[in-house]
This record gives C-alpha cells, structure tokens and sequence, in this order.
C-alpha cells in the first residue's frame, strides 16, 4: 500500500460537508463575498503602499541574541543532522514493512511538518539543511574557502519547481513509494545530485535551487518573526515576508506548483476522477501526471493572465507583472496546506514519531516514544472541518491584501482598483474551487 493510500483516512475523510459549520452552499457563497468585501474596503481604505520593510516590533534583546547565538543554531544543525542519521539508519538496515519511520519521516515531517514549522518560525530550512552541512565539511576537509563555486548560478527557483513537482510525484503517483527500495533511490539520489550542485554552484543555489529551502523559505515568509531591512528580529504581519521577495526566474513557477499539487491531492480522490482512470484504456500513471502537471501549468497560467490583464486595465507595461503578483499566491497556497494536510500531519506525524524509536525494527524503543498516539480531539470531525474553512478564507483573503499592496505599488493611483479586478475574479475562482474539491472528496 503506498503512503497515499494509507494516509487517506486521516487526510481526506476525516472532514465532510455534513461537518462544516454553514450548509456547502452558504459557504461558498460566504467565502465569495468576503474577499469581495475585502476588495472593496481595500479600495476605499488601502490607498498607499503601507506593508514597508522596516515596520515590525522589535523582540526583546535576549531573545533576538539568541536567535543569532551560535550555540542555538549550532543546537539545530546538530538535530537535523542526528535525524538525518537516524533516517538512514532506518532506510538502509531497517525492515520493508508497515512500522519503518522513513515513509512518514520523508513525507509527513519533510513535507507538512516543514511547512507548519516554518509558517511559525520562519524558513529554518535553510540553517538546518544537511546538504549544507556536508558540503561545507567537504571544503573544509579539503582546506577550501567556503563560497567556492565552479559556476555561477542563474536559474533562480527553477530547479526548485522541479524538485517539488518530482517529489509531488513519487508521494502522490509513484507505484510503491514507501517500500525501502523506492524511498533508497529517492532519497540518496536526492542527497548525491543536491551536494553535486551545492559543489557546483555555491551557497547561491542553495539558497534559492534546492527544493526544500525555497519550500521552507516561501512558507517561512509568512512566519511573524522575521528580520526587517536593518537586519534586526521584528515581529510583522504575515504579509510582510512575501511581499519583500525579491523577484528571480522561477518564482511564478514554484509558487504555482507549492499550489497546484495540493490543489491536485484533493482533485485525485474525486470518484469520478478515479473512476476515469481506472477505465481508461491508458496507463493510471499517465493521467496522474499529465493532472499533476495540469494544475500546476492551470495555477501558473491563470496568475499569468489575470496579471497581464490587471497591467493593461491599468495602463502599465506587462514585463515581468506575473513574477510580481507571484508572492500572492503563498497565503492561498499556505490556506490549501494547512486544511489539506492538518489531519495528516497530526495522526501520522505523531505514529512517525513513535515508529523512530525502532529504527531497525526489533521491537526496542530507544527513543522511549514508542507508545506515543495521536489525538483524536485533534481530528474530531466538526474541528478539522472548521480549521479547513477557516485555512482557506483566510489564505485567500491574505492573497486578495497582497495583490491589493502590490497593485498599488505597481499602478498608477487612479487605476489601481480597476486593475485589480481580474485577480479578485482569479482568487474568488481558486476559492470556490478549492472548497469543491476539498469537501467533495
């Protein structure tokens, strides 16, 4: 059985439409005239760019000094690295069976658990990433300055897209993919082909190449604790981090597959949908991708269009306009995340950590969390189906202030509502689908 096959209880039928808290319809409908509202208000009472890099409240010095110190930092890259260790353990010398953690360790804690972290806390992948790390005792060993590159990077978030639409694929469509022999070529291909890279082309690529760290870092940009322009820790809003990205290649690419792979994980357990492909004369595996790949190219081009379309109403060139109101999308995105996978990450989250403690499968319990099992309160019905509402208004009404802010930036004063029109009709439109899909699953 593979990880998306097993996780489906606690991911997709834990919230229904007879769970949520207004009749389907009432919501939909609720949910179209709050971002309307939203718009409107923004129009009438939102006139000046107001989201600047130096705005936050500042942390108390303690605990800024300890964000920087050494010794924290140090205590976080010696924890990912000690379970990076003790998932390889269990990957190359455990059992190929039901209780091995490297399944719930790849695709729960690195995928979902990474995103909530660093909703909270920021980006922390970029500090903790083990591929860093191995790079950097590499040039050391080798007595060599730590920004040696052998080329200069330029692909932006590019490498990134495809990373996470490759790992999208073999946790949503790969046949087998929590059997130890699938997850070894996933996961040490993924940690060769990254250091070979990261010797290649530096401390730029990852920053902005390797997947996980743009995944962690755009995530990161909505966490209220974040450093504004002068370098000092801040509390903001979480509207604040996005809107301070600095535009590169890709990031219109990356941001639509952080979307549109969620988007397709409630698409595929439609009934219909699997019914289509299970009759199909084609293989299942060629429609999964070909939708895979689908809704992301369907999120980047609706973006795209709706951008162009905001830049001519508005009377302002269109070079560039869609990588702009790309930062828009991580709210809407975050919103999908948080009411797709919070049931998931809470039941199988908690097993990966009681299964960590045999890590080889004899039935010891080193760790001492063998006996650990998740809350049911956490995944009553009625709870999860009002944080997945809530998620996904909220996410959307975030996105609908973004492009407001960006909008103003960018336009002439005069037409900046006025252009703004096609991306509310966008983000009314990923609203509704969005709900559809995900309580009709």
């Amino acid at each position: 059985m593979t990880l998306a096959a097993l996780a489906a209880l606690p991911a997709h039928g834990v919230g229904s439409r007879e769970d949520l808290p207004l009749p389907f319809t009432y919501l939909l409908v609720g949910a179209g005239l709050a971002l309307v509202v939203s718009f409107v208000a923004l129009g009438a009472l939102w006139k000046q760019p107001r989201l600047d890099a130096r705005d936050g409240r500042l942390l108390p010095m303690p605990v800024a000094l300890a964000l920087d110190s050494a010794a924290v930092r140090g205590l976080f890259v010696i924890l990912s690295l000690v379970i990076t260790a003790w998932t390889l353990l269990a990957l190359l010398l455990g059992k190929d069976n039901a209780n091995n953690p490297v399944p719930s360790v790849v695709y729960v804690w690195l995928w979902v658990g990474l995103a909530f972290v660093s909703m909270v806390f920021g980006g922390i992948w970029r500090l903790v990433n083990p591929v860093r790390w191995i790079r950097t005792g590499i040039l050391r060993a080798a007595r060599i300055e730590d920004d040696f590159t052998l080329a200069d990077y330029r692909l932006g978030y590019w490498p990134a897209a495809t990373g996470l639409l490759a790992f999208a694929w073999l946790e949503l469509i790969a046949p087998d993919n929590a059997d130890q022999p699938v997850l070894r070529v996933a996961v040490l291909g993924y940690l060769i082909v990254s250091l070979v890279l990261a010797l290649t082309f530096g401390r730029p690529y990852l920053r902005r190449g390797d997947p996980f760290t743009a995944w962690s870092s755009l995530y990161g940009a909505l966490s209220p604790l974040g450093r504004r322009a002068d370098g000092r820790w801040v509390l903001r809003t979480p509207l604040h981090g996005p809107l301070q990205l600095t535009a590169a290649p890709g990031l219109l690419a990356v941001t639509s597959v952080m979307l549109g792979t969620t988007a397709y994980d409630g698409f595929s357990g439609e009934t219909r949908w699997y019914t289509f492909v299970q009759s199909s004369s084609l293989p299942p595996r060629l429609w999964e991708t070909t939708a895979l790949v689908g809704f992301s190219l369907v999120v980047a081009a609706s973006l795209y269009a709706a951008a162009v379309l905001s830049a001519r109403l508005a009377g302002v060139s269109v070079r560039g306009i869609a990588t702009a109101f790309a930062p828009s999308l991580i709210p809407i995105a975050a919103g999908y995340l948080v009411a797709h996978y919070w049931s998931l990450w809470v039941w199988e989250g908690t097993n990966g950590l009681a299964k960590m403690s045999d890590p080889l499968g004899t039935g010891a319990n080193w760790l001492g969390t063998a006996g650990l099992s998740p809350s049911a309160a956490l995944i009553a019905p009625g709870l999860v189906a009002s944080i997945q509402v809530v998620a996904i208004i909220t996410g959307h009404v975030l996105g609908v202030v973004a492009a407001h802010e960006r909008a103003i930036t960018l336009f002439p004063r005069r037409a900046a509502v006025l252009g703004q029109v096609p991306l509310l009709v966008l983000m009314v439109g990923y609203t509704v689908g969005g709900l559809t899909l995900l309580f009709s699953s």
